[in-house]
């Protein structure tokens, strides 16, 4: 991967073409070959995605504890529960004027009623095309998951998880050395401009078409990037309120994306917010999933993504992390981290039952999979500093019958 993330930050975004209505065209015009580039700049990026959980309102589960926290000067303060709060009912209530606002029985996504100028929509397809491309590449399981969905929702989905690894790659790329809170803060304000629909090249293009057609909000996307500098800045966490709001700025957040793209059964009972919730929790599983794997990794890199009120409850420190020793203390830390990543696990089955029939089983076989990286990190006797714990093909093959036989029934464990 060569400079070309510093240049998507630095560089700005051109004027609308005022003949454009999507304000795509030139933009898709002008980098074809700009944004053919993109599969080798869209390198092997490890942020640890995931998404997050609330709890403490009108009887839901709650696996944070509080939804008050003490600050260092000793006052109550919102925990980040509760922070997140009010992004998932912004979003729940997008979602909701969309549904009062389109009929039934209509199609699955809102279309836009812009004209398309001449030849716009064969570049538009391209660029979704480019967004496939990429996650065959850099996601090969999750790509195979989007196939089984409606070929809309597929290309929305792609278009997402595009400008979520482009976003990622800035800070834990090639050219991460690079990137300053100065080049996030224009990336921020490109993402402004996306969502006005002014795209800057092809892959930006997809996802300004995607937020026209379905009811996502921006805040999910200004959070992301809320991460990337909170990574900039922290390499430890205090507490597991601290580390919950970096999870959902990293990863939970992509659970606000995407549910709108992958729909709520019709025939559903739940309320939009607790489906979100249960998304939120789903990313939070995953993201705990993928620190407790990579704690030796990134011990290596001088970051430790454990809770440090807890590691020191357990009589450990990050001396002993960066040693890399499997102890009975180490054994017994890691069973009260694992048995706290499946908790959240639990809190999302509740909700893939109630997503639109056609995204379910990708949901349950990424859940499933995910899921039994927790299993193996037991295999390995915890030790997560030498040994990276991963599910075998054979084991992901066995997973999809699982899978479809869950969505199917719409059946929680």
């Amino acid at each position: 991967m060569s400079s070309v993330v510093v240049l998507w930050v630095a560089a700005s975004s051109p004027n609308p073409d005022p003949m454009n209505t999507f304000g795509l065209v030139r933009a898709l015009e002008s980098s074809r070959v700009f944004s053919r580039c993109q599969s080798q700049r869209v390198s092997n990026g490890r942020r640890k995605q995931t998404t997050k959980i609330m709890s403490c309102r009108r009887g839901r589960s709650s696996v944070v504890s509080s939804s008050l926290v003490v600050n260092p000067a000793g006052e109550m303060t919102l925990s980040s529960e509760e922070k997140v709060y009010n992004v998932v009912l912004r979003q729940a209530a997008l979602v909701n004027e969309q549904l009062r606002s389109t009929s039934p029985v209509l199609d699955d996504v809102k279309k836009p009623q812009d004209i398309v100028r001449p030849g716009s929509l064969s570049l538009l397809g391209e660029a979704y095309d480019r967004c496939g491309e990429v996650c065959a590449e850099y996601a090969k399981t999750f790509y195979l998951g989007t196939l089984l969905m409606t070929p809309e929702r597929r290309k929305a989905i792609w278009a997402i998880y595009v400008w979520c690894r482009r976003t990622d790659e800035l800070v834990d790329g090639p050219n991460a050395s690079h990137i300053t809170p100065m080049a996030l803060d224009r990336w921020e304000a490109r993402l402004e401009d996306l969502y006005r629909g002014r795209a800057f090249d092809m892959l930006d293009a997809a996802l300004a078409d995607t937020v026209t057609r379905y009811p996502v909000d921006i805040q999910p996307f200004r959070d992301m990037i809320e991460g990337m500098r909170m990574d900039l800045r922290k390499s430890r966490y205090n507490n597991f309120d601290e580390l919950y709001l970096y999870c959902y700025y990293v990863a939970g957040t992509v659970g606000l994306m995407s549910v709108p793209v992958m729909g709520i059964d019709p025939k559903s009972k739940a309320t939009t917010e607790s489906v979100y919730n249960a998304a939120l929790a789903l990313g939070i599983a995953n993201q705990l999933t993928n620190i407790l794997r990579d704690v030796g990794e990134d011990a290596r890199r001088g970051r430790v993504y454990l809770p440090q009120d807890e590691l020191a409850q357990a009589g450990l420190s990050d001396e002993d992390i960066f040693a890399g020793k499997v102890t009975d203390k180490w054994r017994n830390f890691m069973r009260m981290q694992l048995k706290r990543a499946r908790m959240f696990f639990d809190e999302a089955e509740k909700g893939v039952t109630e997503l639109d029939a056609a995204s379910r089983w990708p949901v349950w076989a990424s859940l499933l999979l995910y899921r039994r990286i927790l299993d193996e990190i037991e295999a390995n006797d915890y030790n997560n500093f030498t040994k990276r714990a991963y599910v075998g093909k054979v084991k992901k093959i066995a997973a999809l019958p699982l899978a479809y036989a869950k969505s199917v029934l719409k059946v929680s464990s």
